[in-house]
């Protein structure tokens, strides 16, 4: 098949770009910018476009048989136009509309964990919104992934959750702020069994309709996620000091808002919420291994 890809010069737009090479599907990468180093690549056609400008959309989706959406932000850059609302739903709906209109049949298109209508933060409501969309469209085979948090080897641009937290927590504080008691529990998945299960999805008749909850099979408390990090990068883990959630909301909700400290609101009350699920039907459906949230699979981190 030809495959239209958003995100495709993300960090998981990359792994899922080469599952679907390896899949022996050609790619039309999406990208605002003309990427030199993507469109070299056998198999890659990389056309420029704006998943927020639909005028920009037209000519991308055309003699397409399926799309896989990938676009989606944590941070926010309202100055910039750069928001939840507009990226995760007006930019979904804009795909959904030029995919329909170019005759599409096949979508699979990447949630999230977490996401529901009364969410604990804007990220998991629009991203919600999102989905409503995207299974309102009535294509032929539709597929819903909602990744826990991913982790693998994001490269050298690319974000990631426990390169984040190595580069701003982990490795330059001598002591680790902890909001609440730390117990609150995560469920990382690494990102190229995602990627690899969204590729299988495209032609995967059996999970049409189907929304897969994708996490690890262990879950891990956050206090725990600090020393697990901490070994990956190579060090003994450090010492934590508790801050009351309460009084942590308030810093967040100004600092964090201004962009003055590495956690924003949204990804604030997603953190002390949890974020956890059952991954039975994932695991299930699709033969990937997702390797333990380990010192060894964390090893990346000493590169950063």
């Amino acid at each position: 098949m030809t495959v239209l890809l958003t995100g495709a010069t993300g960090y998981v737009g990359s792994y899922v770009l080469d599952e679907l090479l390896q899949r022996g599907h050609a790619v039309r990468a999406l990208a605002r910018t003309f990427d030199e180093q993507l469109a070299i690549r056998d198999g890659v056609e990389v056309v420029r476009g704006d998943v927020t400008k639909p005028e920009s959309l037209t000519n991308a989706f055309r003699d397409i048989d399926a799309v896989v959406h990938l676009v989606g932000i944590i941070d926010e850059s309202p100055g910039k136009g750069v928001t939840f609302e507009r990226v995760h739903v007006d930019g979904t709906v804009n795909v959904v509309e030029a995919s329909r209109a170019a005759g599409v049949t096949r979508f699979v298109h990447m949630s999230a964990n977490g996401a529901r209508a009364d969410g604990v933060s804007e990220y998991q409501t629009t991203k919600w919104r999102a989905e409503q969309a995207v299974q309102a469209a009535g294509f032929t085979h539709t597929v819903v992934f909602r990744p826990s948090t991913l982790f693998g080897d994001p490269g050298p641009t690319h974000p990631e959750f426990a390169k984040r937290l190595w580069e701003t927590l982990v490795n330059p504080f001598p002591v680790l702020p902890v909001f609440g008691d730390g117990t609150y529990e995560l469920q990382p998945v690494h990102v190229q069994a995602c990627a690899s299960a969204m590729a299988e999805a495209v032609t995967r008749e059996a999970s049409n309709g189907v929304s897969y909850c994708v996490a690890g099979h262990e879950r891990i408390t956050y206090r725990e996620v600090l020393r697990r990090i901490a070994r990956g990068g190579g060090i003994r883990p450090k010492p934590t000091a508790p801050v009351p959630v309460a009084i942590a909301r308030i810093g967040v909700n100004t600092l964090g808002k201004a962009g003055l400290l590495p956690i924003s609101p949204a990804q604030f009350e997603m953190l002390v919420e949890g974020n956890t699920c059952d991954p039975s039907a994932f695991f299930d459906d699709f033969e990937v291994a997702s390797p333990a949230f380990d010192a060894e699979a964390l090893s990346y981190l000493r590169t950063y």
